[in-house]
């Protein structure tokens, strides 16, 4: 199969029809999976947990990973669409803009509803700055994880790289938390996850270069919070000129975040997506990766 083919065909899905149906959705077949082991592991200890929690994430990887080859057993055209539907399950454009643009309101109980929806952090005691900062940060740090590292993955090993990229997130999302339940049973998930997004995560802030100069590497150079998930956030505080806070984890200077700088956020999410669509086109066009090739 010709892989710009797919992609092209990824994209328009994307742009035109959103996300999948739930029912239908592999993303939603990975948590389902990790969720009905994890409902059904008794915890047992440091290394029982550690084992039992690999072995979950390998299992829910080599689903993936079947999931990726199964358009090479089919027949023209059928190979095709279905190898644009498991990509285009991979990465979320559209989804991920509707998502944050429902926290732009005036109403400080919908912005709080809207915000809860695609943070992990409650809510509930946010002021009206801070909710505006967390749907910035998530809008931040999902454009690396929604958007340019599937995609980075896809370069460098076609379908196959791409949804395991997408199931090792939802592991990550799912299972790497650090508290008593998932200490153990999520580490290898959380510690893949970082793995794979060490260098999505630093090439996301060399997009935003063109945006925001030197202020992105400075505001990089402080983003020593956390592995992966702050270099994003670092680079579009940088360009918006807002503090950017996870209480008690991070914070970025600038001045206090408005209701205005989502919609600004937004802006800046299509230029770096636009940015990012057209180097993933110029290499599939001129099949720089090897693997492009097969």
């Amino acid at each position: 199969m010709k892989v710009l083919t797919v992609f092209i065909l990824a994209l328009l899905w994307d742009v035109l029809l959103g996300e999948p149906p739930t029912l239908v959705h592999p993303v939603v077949w990975f948590g389902k999976l990790a969720g009905f082991i994890d409902g059904r592991w008794r915890r047992r200890g440091p290394l029982p947990d550690f084992l039992a929690g690999t072995l979950t994430a390998l299992i829910v990887l080599a689903f993936a990973l079947v999931l990726s080859l199964l358009p090479l057993y089919l027949p023209f055209p059928m190979n095709y669409a279905l190898a644009a539907y498991l990509l285009k399950s991979s990465f979320a454009v559209r989804s991920l803009h509707e998502h944050v643009s429902m926290t732009v309101t005036a109403d400080i109980g919908k912005k709080r509803k809207a915000v809860s929806m695609i943070v992990s952090r409650e809510t509930k005691g946010l002021d009206e700055p801070h909710l505006n900062s967390a749907s910035i940060e998530s809008l931040a740090e999902n454009l690396n994880d929604s958007v340019i590292a599937p995609l980075f993955y896809f370069l460098l090993f076609s379908l196959p790289g791409a949804l395991l990229y997408r199931a090792a997130n939802t592991l990550d999302a799912m299972l790497g938390y650090r508290n008593e339940h998932y200490e153990y049973f999520g580490k290898f998930s959380a510690r893949f996850d970082d793995l794979l997004n060490f260098l999505p995560a630093r090439l996301a802030v060399l997009l935003y270069l063109p945006l925001g100069g030197d202020r992105v590497l400075h505001y990089y150079r402080l983003a020593r919070f956390k592995i992966n998930s702050d270099k994003p956030i670092a680079a579009m505080s940088a360009v918006l000129g807002v503090w950017l806070e996870k209480p008690g984890v991070y914070r970025f200077p600038g001045r206090e975040p408005a209701n205005s700088d989502i919609e600004r956020a937004l802006r800046i999410y299509w230029l770096v997506v636009a940015e990012w669509l057209i180097i993933v086109s110029i290499l599939l066009v001129t099949g720089v990766c090897p693997c492009l090739n097969r």
